[in-house]
């Protein structure tokens, strides 16, 4: 098996059975914000061009360049499609000229004329633009996993297709905190600590889980070149950053005894056969002193992509639309269908567009010039990006606006997705996918298992990592690795986002007591009264459903 990286996530993978284009990413993504690092400028396109098949993992403009896709690659590519419920990513490969596809089933092996394949999709809201996956394949003599930046939570489906030689991971940042949120300078730097530690440990976890012959750091960071952006680059391995590169990743390994990482650059071709390996970089390509001299790298990248983006800012539409009665139009419709997401926002929002000032509010269900009430979140947003959102109908304004870092926020409290969750789903389609999601998962049967001396539900309430593999305790703080999410063992209670309860259960001294009666009934906590049924199965107990704390939000009904 033959790959040739080309930057960030992607990579051309070349067999005796054919070949599989991955997530190329060339042109500056998200208002033009991001650029690939390394500079893939110098890859040869035509080598590329002509795969067998195409994967796309998820609609993220850093994974799905469009004007590539259009541009470059031969509509006589077969794509291989991840088992999403809305089928977004197919029309948007449509509209790039692709007509053949070849849908596969989530996490199952799929024959393709002597290439096994499997993709394991994700489909929570908050899993990319609501879906993302990673890709195992196997040439019957060498066996990798592309992982990008999924963050699968099923790990015994990945390894069921393993072992694996080698592994694809991200590792770095790729969101806009909490660099946007307006912190005292003291709280940036130790929130910045705490998510780059967290963004390391994680792809650690899935390195170890994995277990994979050879890891090579990928899918991350990306570089900001305009100048609004270029402080956001980690240019001294500064620990508060949460952009680090792959040098600081590998030899983060190395200090946690994992002497398995090997970094590539664009251009680069990795040849594997089995556990074996090797790396050939052509002598055009730059090597370290990309992660030596970052700071002059990056400026002299700057300087040659400064016309692009001085071009996409000439772009922005300025005067072009009325955004308060047009946010009232397309958004209004969409509020009155999210019941269990104005729940779980439970707040207003504003979108203060420098002269045009946008309620939110989530409690009344509408959208309303803002009339100095009091709000729970608030983003400053350039009016030209939400003018162009309204033009082109984006339906998901995370992968346009917040991605792109170009806007402020504030909030009061801890994290809440639903709010992101809304801006990702705008559209009747989404909306109502996401009010389905919601629902199944409140009532969605519960694993518990115990951890030192503490018995809790398995899956983290957050994004379902398994907390068996994840967790980590100490003393009464539950912490899910996955996401760095924290919460209290003895009340339950999300240490990191209020909208968030771990079911909490007494030890398993207390479970011959529990199954003489299988119905538990707890105390109202104001509509939160709920029946649970215990079934004891050896050491797990399935619960339908567990109240939350007295202060949370319910999200089986709206607020007032």
């Amino acid at each position: 098996m033959k790959i040739t990286f080309l930057g960030h996530a992607g990579m051309f993978i070349e067999t005796q059975y054919g070949s599989i284009l991955c997530d190329p990413w060339f042109n500056p993504a998200y208002f033009a914000s991001w650029f690939p690092f390394p500079s893939n400028e110098e890859i040869d396109i035509s080598t590329i061009a002509h795969p067998t098949y195409l994967y796309i993992s998820h609609l993220h403009q850093d994974h799905f360049d469009a004007a590539f896709l259009r541009e470059h690659v031969s509509k006589d590519a077969i794509v291989l499609l991840p088992d999403y419920p809305l089928n977004l990513l197919e029309r948007a490969l449509r509209e790039c000229g692709f007509t053949h596809f070849i849908a596969t089933k989530n996490g199952e092996a799929l024959a393709l004329n002597g290439l096994t394949v499997s993709i394991i999709s994700l489909v929570a809201p908050t899993d990319g633009p609501i879906g993302d996956s990673g890709l195992t394949v196997d040439d019957g003599v060498t066996r990798i996993f592309n992982q990008n930046d999924s963050r699968p939570v099923d790990i015994e489906r990945i390894i069921a297709h393993g072992p694996f030689d080698a592994h694809f991971v991200q590792f770095s940042g790729a969101l806009w905190y909490p660099m946007t949120y307006q912190y005292p300078p003291e709280m940036q730097l130790v929130l910045g600590a705490k998510k780059r530690e967290n963004e390391m440990a994680r792809a650690l976890q899935y390195i170890q889980h994995i277990g994979a012959s050879a890891v090579f750091p990928t899918a991350g960071p990306a570089c900001f070149l305009d100048d609004e952006l270029f402080q956001f680059n980690d240019f001294d391995r500064n620990k508060t950053n949460t952009f680090p590169d792959q040098s600081v990743f590998v030899e983060y390994m190395q200090a946690h005894g994992l002497n398995n990482g090997e970094i590539l650059l664009p251009g680069s071709v990795l040849s594997i056969e089995h556990d074996k390996y090797s790396v050939y970089t052509p002598p055009n390509i730059q090597g370290q002193e990309i992660f030596t001299q970052k700071r002059a790298y990056l400026e002299d990248y700057k300087t040659r992509m400064q016309a692009r983006i001085d071009a996409e800012k000439q772009s922005w539409p300025v005067g072009k639309v009325d955004i308060l009665s047009s946010l009232i139009d397309w958004f209004d419709p969409l509020l009155q269908q999210a019941n269990l997401l104005s729940a779980g926002v439970n707040g207003r929002v504003l979108l203060d567009c420098e002269k045009h000032k946008i309620l939110l509010d989530f409690h009344q269900r509408r959208v309303s010039e803002w009339q100095q009430q009091e709000c729970d979140f608030v983003f400053q947003i350039a009016p030209a990006l939400v003018e162009y959102c309204i033009l082109h109908r984006v339906e998901d304004w995370v992968n346009h606006v917040f991605l792109s870092c170009r806007f402020k926020a504030q909030r009061k409290g801890a994290y809440n997705e639903y709010v992101y969750t809304f801006f990702k789903s705008l559209s009747p389609e989404r909306i109502q996918y996401v009010e389905r999601y919601y629902a199944e998962k409140s009532l969605a049967k519960q694993i518990m298992w115990e951890s030192q001396g503490h018995r809790m539900q398995r899956y983290c309430p957050h994004m379902k990592g398994d907390l068996s593999r994840f967790g980590i305790i100490e003393g009464n703080v539950l912490t899910c690795t996955l996401h760095g999410w924290q919460f209290d063992l003895t009340t339950g209670r999300c240490l990191t986002s209020e909208n968030y309860y771990l079911s909490i259960q007494s030890p398993a001294a207390d479970e011959d007591k529990q199954t003489k009666d299988d119905t538990v009934t707890n105390t109202c906590h104001h509509c939160w009264h709920r029946t649970l049924k215990s079934e004891t199965l050896k050491s797990e107990t399935v619960l339908d459903s567990v109240a939350p704390p007295d202060n949370a939000v319910s999200p089986l009904s709206s607020t007032d």
